[in-house]
């Protein structure tokens, strides 16, 4: 993972804050994340798979639902600056954080 990599993943406000949600948490599916996120499933499901194709993100599967969590190789750096963003706020984070809330088994999501 390059610096240059990293941010080009990030260019996309919607993968920004899909990652940032996914910051010091335990694994959200695409449920967890729509709800959250206030975007369409395939929207949702688009950005998750790039962040996947960067190395941003991992999945394990559960039943018929994916979950998806940091990536464990993501490089120290780039974890602290995760965390340092998602501790300032960024633009539509503390909302989309509140929709959240606390998730819900994908097969009982709202």
């Amino acid at each position: 993972m390059t610096p240059t990599g990293f941010f080009k993943c990030l260019g996309d406000p919607t993968r920004l804050r899909a990652l940032l949600l996914l910051t010091g948490r335990a694994p959200l599916c695409v449920c967890d994340l729509q709800r959250a996120l206030g975007e369409s499933q395939p929207k949702v499901s688009r950005h998750l798979g790039e962040l996947r194709a960067c190395g941003l993100v991992a999945t394990t599967r559960q039943g018929r639902w994916i979950y998806y969590a940091l990536a464990p190789s993501l490089p120290p750096w780039a974890q602290d600056l995760l965390r340092t963003l998602k501790d300032e706020g960024v633009e539509g984070l503390a909302d989309a954080e509140a929709r959240l809330g606390t998730p819900l088994p994908c097969g009982d999501a709202a």
